[in-house]
Order: C-alpha cells, then structure tokens, then sequence
C-alpha cells in the first residue's frame, strides 16, 4: 500500500488522543530542514494543559506504524511545539520504488454518486461566448476530468450542435460530446402547456415561446431555505428551453454505459441516484435557477439534488470588456507566436510541428489563468505579454517550459547512455535512496522538497480536487478546480530551483552513478506527476519549446 499524507496525520492525531486534529504536514523549506510534521505548542497546551505531552504518548508516536503510515524517526518538543521528522531514506524508497501508484489517483473502494454536468454556455455558438462563461466551460471540463479519473460515472450536458462551437472546444482542448439532433420534447411541452398561466393583459409573446409559467408556488415550498431567489415567480417557456429540458431529463433518465471506463448504471439506478451540477456564470445563474424550478415543475422524476457551481465574474484589466473568448484565444496565440519569434530569432510559423506547441501553450496560458483561481472567486485577467513569458513562474508557458527542461534532460541521459558515457538504467530496486540525502545543507538542494510536497501528497491532491459536497445542504455547490493547477505552479518553482542548482547528469565517473541514478529516478517520479496533472487539465507534454 502506498504512504499517505492523509493517513499519516490521521495516526498522528489519533496517537494523542480523544479531540480534534493538531497536527499539520510541513510546506516550507526552512521548516523541512529540521521536521515534516508539527504539532503547534498552543494546540497541544489546549489538550493536555501546561503539563508536557506525556512521554508514553511520545513514545507511540514515534512507533506509528500503519497502513499508509509513513515510518518515524524522531518526536521531540522544540518551542515551536511538537516536532517530528520521518526516516526519510526510508521513504524515499518506499515512494521511488513504486513511482505508478503515486501518480495516479486513488480509487475509492465504492463508486459515487452519479453526475450529471451541465455548462448552459455550450448551448450557443464561439462568437457569443464571454470570458466569464469560458471560466464555466473550463471549470467543468477539468471538473469532468477530476471525476472521471476517481471513476465517477459522469455524463455531460449538452452535447454541442452548433460545429464552430465543438471547433473551438477541440482547439481549447476540451472534450465534450456532439450530437446534431434535439432530444424529443413532446411530453414536456404538453405538460408545459397544461401548466400555462392566462396571458396578463394580451401579453404578446416572443416567437418560440409557448407562455409562462407560474414558480412561485415552488419558490415558496422548496425554494427560499436552499438559496433561490425569492423574486422568481414565472418563467417564459420557449422551444429552446424545453430542448435544454428534455437533454437534462434524457442524462438522468437514459443513464447510458460509459464505455470509456466499463461502468454500468446501478441497478437501482433511478432519479433519487444522481446528482445535477450546472456550471454556470454569474450572469446565467438566475435563468438556471429558473430552469431548475421548471423542471421540478414538468417532471416529477427530476433530480431531487441540482447543484449551482456559480462561476465569479472575470475582469480584464485595461480592455473592453466585450472581449470574446476567441478574440481571447487569438491574442494569447499571437503573443505566444511573437514570444518564440524573439526566442528563437525567427518566424516559425510555416513549420506545422511548432504552429502544434504554440497552440498547446496558447491553450496551457488560457487554462491556468482561468483555472488557478477558485472558481467562486472573481478573476482579474492581465492581457499583456508578460502572461506568456517562461520567466514568469506563475504561467502556464512556464509549466509547460519545465515539462520540456524535464524531457530534454532524460533525452540527453539516453543519447549519452547510447554513446556509452553511462550505464543502462539499474533495476529500482537496486538504487540507494541514501544517496538523496539533502535535507542537511544550507541551503537544502531541494529532493525532500519535491519528494514530500509533490510527489507523496498527489493522490491526496487529486481526490480534494474531485471532491463534491454531493450532501451538503443548499443550492450552491463548491469545488476546488484550482487546486491541480496551483500544484503544478509549484512543482514546476520546485524542479526549476533544483535544476538550476544541482548538476544531474554528472561526470561519467562509476562512483558518482549510484547518486545519479537516484536522482534520475526522483526526477522520473516528478515527471509522471507532472505528466499526469497535465493529463487532468488536457494538455498533452511538450518535449521542447
């Protein structure tokens, strides 16, 4: 069984007793030279008192032993409070030795809910799109990824019609089904009608619409406590909006097999069984709240659990704010384009493999910009090209550019392995992981640092980041889409820091291989964490840039 760091601080906490959690896992690098886990003084005096954490307690700690637990070799008080450091050698080998089972997510022993995500920007065309239902589009792609990849049954809502809109989709990379017929809205329309209010003074209708529909009865009964707004009392029924009614109702209805994961609908697979969210923008939320009441109306199978995931306004700093998002998607291109110009000296626009990278950078700016931020949050977008600079530690460009520092150095091992200047890479089980032994010098060279930061807490991380509170109570749902992309920032600050300090493929001498090796074999773990987060927000590895 692979370490956790949630295991591990589920033994800590336990080891001292009946009460909430104390302990915390350690981030920083100044900190990591002297522990991994702390125990604040102020905690431990709130739970034992002025008395010293009693010594039979420091004792079990320092014998934790556990599945998942990480091996312990030290537990003293400091005046910082408890401090405990792990046999880190140990560890090492533990996580290196089995690099796929920690750059993978953990799949949980029962299946979730099922869920159905709907994106009400995709019902319209690329041209129409604003920047802050882009957000919505991109949160709920890399949301459909999170889940998918914990086995989630998920099935996407609406598939796209119009085909300029399913383009840009494939050149943002995101993947979202088409379809080119409407779902069949014959009984919904009829017990819309049947539901129709008398017009109000000879109230002309708009073309497509059928009438209104009164929700304020539903408003009152379930609507008030959960976050609707009190002011909804009808809702214009169009032809549009039953299509968008009969697709919601097909998802729950028809739950297909999803073939891409081999999973079948449950037995008891019914209404009550799944979970809607529409990822929304700000601007849409209102109408969806509408759309939510009027399919309770019509259909007494809907979903009793619709979640809102409300996407925050985005804000453009020094532009108009009608910028569509492929105008957005044009300019980060261009700039990606002149940005590479000046980097390599000339124009590279009519080679096809690297018009391919500066399409993958263009997307990996656009994504991490949108994703970095929590979803809730309103986002502040600066157009200038500074955005797309390697140099900047915060971008996407710069992720993608220590993916390739990464490929360009197990390159340059294997074509100097080819050309006999070092051995073929040993079995791991061979390697000695005392050799990565930084945790002393000052400053640290970084291998703790990117061993227990990124590569041991990642499955944690992606679980957190397909979490959904599915019971929590209320209309709007929250999730932590920028969690994947906050890591991968840091990962790559981590890799870019050790690299420019730490020579990896050193001299060919036989008695400098058994370090080089370990350190290849850390890297290799970083790499397929790398890779794998890269994975959840569709961007495929770059090899260079």
């Amino acid at each position: 069984m692979r370490l956790g760091v949630e295991e591990t601080l589920g033994a800590l906490n336990a080891a001292l007793g009946p009460g909430g959690p104390v302990w915390f896992k350690e981030t920083r690098a100044r900190h990591l030279r002297v522990r991994d886990f702390l125990a604040p003084r102020r905690a431990l005096q709130a739970r034992f008192g002025d008395d010293q954490v009693p010594e039979r307690v420091v004792h079990a700690i320092v014998g934790l032993q556990g599945p998942g637990v990480a091996p312990v070799l030290s537990c003293a008080p400091t005046p910082a409070g408890l401090a405990l450091q792990l046999r880190r050698s140990a560890v090492f080998e533990r996580v290196l030795g089995a690099v796929a089972a920690y750059a993978a997510p953990t799949v949980p022993a029962a299946p979730g809910p099922r869920v159905v995500l709907h994106c009400p920007a995709l019902h319209g065309s690329p041209c129409d799109l604003r920047l802050s239902q882009l957000r919505a589009v991109l949160v709920a792609d890399h949301l459909a990824r999170a889940l998918h990849a914990h086995r989630v049954s998920v099935r996407l809502v609406p598939a796209v019609r119009d085909p300029h809109m399913a383009t840009f989709l494939q050149q943002l990379r995101v993947d979202w089904p088409a379809a080119s017929e409407r779902a069949a809205t014959e009984a919904l329309r009829s017990h819309a009608l049947a539901e129709l209010t008398p017009a109000r003074n000879a109230e002309a209708l708009p073309p497509g619409a059928l009438g209104r529909v009164c929700l304020k009865e539903l408003v009152d009964e379930r609507g008030r406590t959960t976050g609707y707004d009190p002011t909804l009392d009808s809702c214009l029924v169009t032809e549009d909006l039953l299509a968008v009614l009969a697709e919601l109702q097909q998802a729950v209805q028809d739950w297909a097999e999803d073939s891409s994961l081999g999973l079948a609908a449950a037995p008891d697979a019914g209404a009550d069984s799944c979970m809607v969210v529409h990822v929304v923008s700000c601007e849409e939320e209102f109408q969806q709240q509408k759309l939510d009441l009027l399919w309770w109306k019509l259909d007494d199978q809907a979903p009793l659990r619709q979640k809102h995931l409300v996407c925050g306004p985005v804000k453009v700093a020094g532009a108009p704010g009608t910028l569509t998002a492929p105008e957005y998607y044009e300019l980060r291109h261009a700039q990606v384009c002149k940005a590479s110009a000046l980097k390599h000296g000339r124009d590279l626009a009519q080679d096809s493999a690297w018009m391919e990278i500066f399409r993958v950078l263009s997307v990996a700016t656009i994504k991490f910009e949108m994703l970095s931020t929590a979803p809730q949050s309103q986002l502040l977008l600066a157009l200038a090209d500074s955005s797309i600079s390697t140099k900047g530690t915060k971008s996407g460009t710069f992720v993608m550019y220590n993916c390739a520092r990464l490929a360009t150095l197990f390159e340059s091992y294997k074509c100097s392995m080819e050309q006999g200047l070092y051995p073929t890479f040993p079995p791991v089980s061979t390697l000695d992981f005392s050799l990565l032994h930084d945790e002393h010098p000052s400053p640290p060279q970084g291998e703790w640092l990117l061993l227990f930061n990124s590569v041991l807490p990642f499955p944690d991380l992606l679980s957190q980041a397909a979490a959904l509170p599915c019971t929590a109570p209320g209309l709007h749902i929250t999730a932590r889409t920028e969690m994947v992309c906050k890591f991968l920032v840091q990962l790559s600050m981590d890799f870019s820091s050790y690299y420019n300090r730490v020579h990896i493929l050193g001299e060919p001498r036989p008695h400098l291989f058994g370090q080089m090796f370990a350190r290849l074999q850390l890297l290799r773990a970083v790499r397929e964490v790398l890779h794998t987060g890269l994975a959840m927000l569709g961007l495929p590895p770059l090899s260079h840039i």
